[in-house]
């Protein structure tokens, strides 16, 4: 006979992210009450009143999502977690640069670029699966950003005795890539608990880490590595990143407090009463099987589809800028090379949080065409036909990031819309005849397909530049031997933006 366990669970202590029932009162699911602004249903008093006194326990109140003390020192520690795990790779140009030039990889830099993208690849690719886990065993995700920070801070160790490529790879790529996704998935399950009506615009600060990351670490790591070599920057940066780090990942915790009890009495930890019955250890939350099923919906794939073409030359710039005013406007080394990535990671900063701001008021399709408008206009324009002159690229390094930084922001649109797929009057609750849509769900698989078009985007962009064609043959940057990458990047951003015109046909 299978355990049984009795939960005594106050429904305003319940997170909007997940769903709950109840069968009476309009608006039970909390992720519609959160979409649609409804107060939460009053509980009967009487038995609100009834507890305390059988069990002799009281009820402490949850922080207030969207604001308050609480919420936004956890959003300031995932700004900390964001910037640290994901700006290392976001400026891996400077490495790419320093080890195409420097010996022992400049004999053989053909495949360097693989070491960028599969770092941000991994981080992608594996958040549906440590998000599914986090849902379904809520503790784990309190300890995984420790455990993530000492992948990482083990894997920057081991790149720095690497002596050939695919060890470099290995290590600085899938090791820390691996280490970066565990450490930073509680920022995405925890931050939907915390922000509801400000859920674009926490999205936006948190992911503005990365940006000002890229401002700091460029002209930092060009200097390292000039002064130290590549072995004595790599360990300067694990340690840097454990110190910086290990303080920090204690403020990524839960709104609701995970608990537990061996069975046969009532407890009360964080908010939650649990009454125990079956003489196992359980979660303060009841652990279930994520639903999946808007993965196959068509809003969804139309989302996702135009989401991994973007990514496939989003990341193209970020990778290649420093080599390009090396070896196209021969500019060697120094600030005026980092300050491509620098100028292009403070202009996401702006964009990220604009864009956050702009997606809590406006339609998600409506927000992406804006990103996809002044980004093709900056690549064909600005790198294309202005691209031998160091001014103008400066200048289109501040509007590649602004508005190209700015493209995942749009995201909290994207999960709401998909998450509106389970409520609507279906067997089960919802037109699909499934549980409800969870949204952390859907950033996860939008993460997936970023990365999907990350990982792509690193033998492309070899491909691409492979004996530099159009070289001499086309004007400005497109004769530069560069051309074909800063046409692929623009027509995947045209491409990426392509949800617009869906939803003006009425196919969205």
């Amino acid at each position: 006979m299978a355990s049984q366990s009795t939960y005594s669970i106050p429904l305003n202590s319940l997170p909007p992210s997940y769903c709950t029932t109840t069968s009476e009162g309009p608006n039970p699911d909390p992720i519609q009450r959160a979409e649609t602004g409804t107060p939460e249903p009053r509980q009967d008093t009487s038995i609100q009143d009834e507890q305390p006194r059988d069990h002799g326990h009281e009820f402490p109140q949850l922080p207030p999502v969207d604001g308050g003390k609480d919420a936004w020192l956890f959003l300031a520690a995932c700004f900390v977690v964001e910037g640290l795990v994901w700006g290392f790779p976001s400026s891996f140009g400077i490495f790419q640069s320093h080890y195409t030039t420097h010996p022992p990889f400049s004999s053989s830099p053909s495949h360097l670029a693989i070491i960028g993208t599969c770092a941000m690849g991994i981080m992608y690719l594996d958040i549906p699966l440590l998000i599914a886990l986090f849902r379904r065993y809520p503790r784990f995700a309190r300890w995984s950003p420790i455990l993530g920070l000492l992948i990482m801070c083990f894997a920057l160790a081991m790149s720095s005795f690497s002596k050939t490529v695919p060890h470099l790879i290995i290590t600085q790529g899938i090791f820390y890539g691996v280490g970066g996704s565990i450490a930073y998935s509680p920022c995405i399950v925890y931050l939907d608990e915390w922000f509801v009506k400000r859920k674009g615009l926490a999205y936006g600060i948190m992911w503005s880490g990365t940006g000002l990351a890229g401002v700091v670490l460029p002209p930092l790591l060009e200097y390292f590595l000039r002064r130290w070599g590549y072995q004595t920057t790599l360990r300067i940066w694990a340690t840097a990143v454990f110190v910086v780090t290990a303080p920090v990942v204690r403020g990524l915790k839960p709104r609701v407090s995970v608990g537990r009890k061996v069975g046969g009495s009532t407890v009360t930890s964080g908010t939650t009463t649990l009454t125990y019955t079956d003489g196992e250890t359980r979660d303060g939350r009841a652990p279930y099987t994520p639903s999946l099923s808007f993965v196959l919906t068509r809003p969804f794939l139309v989302y996702q589809l135009f989401n991994v073409i973007e990514a496939l030359g989003f990341f193209l710039p970020g990778i290649y800028l420093p080599l390009y005013v090396r070896s196209v406007l021969h500019i060697q080394g120094g600030f005026l090379t980092s300050l491509t990535l620098l100028l292009l990671n403070i202009a996401s900063v702006l964009g990220c949080v604009a864009m956050g701001w702009f997606i809590d008021r406006l339609d998600v399709t409506t927000c992406i065409m804006l990103s996809t408008a002044g980004t093709v206009l900056g690549t064909f324009f600005l790198w294309g036909l202005g691209g031998d002159n160091l001014a103008v690229l400066y200048v289109f390094c501040v509007v590649y990031g602004f508005f190209a930084g700015s493209f995942t922001s749009a995201w909290p649109g994207i999960m709401r819309e998909v998450a509106k797929l389970g409520h609507g009057s279906g067997e089960n609750g919802n037109e699909h005849g499934t549980k409800p849509v969870d949204p952390t769900m859907v950033f996860a698989f939008l993460a997936m397909g970023r990365g999907v078009g990350n990982v792509a985007s690193g033998p492309l962009s070899e491909a691409l530049v492979k004996g530099l064609p159009w070289q001499g043959k086309a004007l400005a940057g497109y004769g530069s031997g560069y051309g074909g990458l800063i046409a692929f990047t623009g027509v995947t951003a045209l491409v990426g933006g392509g949800s617009f015109l869906w939803k003006r046909l009425g196919w969205l």
